[in-house]
């Protein structure tokens, strides 16, 4: 039976993309722009992260009453994200469609990048149903059903054309500083920066990891291959109550939390 995004989007390991999430979101100005008024990466660089999970887990394995509490939450943190044109900027708005396609496509890819990186392929059936399963992310907002790429072969396009056309401006490059090198915030992430450096520039297309101006050479894919080589080694063995710990805790903050979930898979 072909599994979807209920049985892998709470593997722990994709959080391994995150800031490669983020970097993708952000190069596009109509997100980055407004993510750089309204977001404090330096003192609270966890927020958006936090906040993005609790989103993703409640949609795909949250009671209604959670996902509805996230819907809220994301449309009152939303509201204010918002600036006409002018000779500045091009202007943003959070509740614009594309943007939210654009944003919902980037975790999409993200997670498929970080899988079969670590776990390896997936197989055509998955992954032609986790990728109707991703649709939900952006529809349970604003994004039109129709707006969602019909198919794998034309999401490839939009992807392939998005991805092409992005450069990363001074707000874009500043977001990536206080997110790669954070001057305050947790001490515990501290210890923990170097690598999520090393898996998030790994990870980023060429031209967009240039525009960051992030340092990249052969030494550096070389650590980044033996890093995913490792956790596809260990990550497998790791007992369920770990691999799936982030979206327990991100579910266990949601409340309130009625024992019957939406859906069989949802008790995962």
């Amino acid at each position: 039976m072909a599994r979807g995004l209920a049985d892998i989007g709470a593997e722990g390991v994709l959080l391994a993309g995150a800031g490669r999430a983020i970097l993708l979101q952000v190069a596009d100005p109509r997100i980055g722009h407004g993510v750089a008024a309204h977001s404090n990466f330096v003192d609270r660089p966890q927020d958006r992260l936090v906040a993005t999970l609790t989103y993703v887990y409640a949609i795909v394995y949250g009671t209604d009453s959670q996902v509805a509490a996230v819907r809220r939450a994301v449309n009152r943190a939303h509201a204010p994200v918002r600036k006409p044109a002018d000779g500045s900027s091009a202007g943003y708005n959070a509740f614009d469609a594309s943007s939210q396609l654009w944003v919902v496509a980037t975790l999409y890819n993200t997670a498929v990048t970080v899988y079969q990186h670590v776990l390896g392929s997936i197989d055509d059936h998955t992954a032609d149903r986790m990728y109707r399963d991703y649709a939900r992310i952006g529809t349970a907002l604003q994004l039109p059903r129709e707006m969602w790429p019909a198919d794998r072969a034309a999401f490839a396009e939009y992807w392939n054309r998005q991805v092409a056309s992005l450069q990363p401006d001074e707000a874009a490059r500043k977001i990536a500083r206080d997110l790669l090198y954070p001057s305050r915030g947790p001490v515990l992430m501290r210890p923990l920066m170097p690598l999520a450096r090393l898996l998030t520039v790994g990870m980023l297309p060429e031209h967009v990891r240039e525009g960051f101006g992030l340092e990249w050479g052969p030494a550096h894919a070389r650590q980044f291959q033996r890093t995913m080589r490792l956790l596809g080694q260990v990550y497998p063995r790791l007992p369920r109550r770990i691999r799936h710990w982030p979206k327990n805790y991100c579910l266990g903050k949601l409340q309130p939390a009625p024992a019957r979930l939406r859906g069989g898979t949802r008790n995962a």
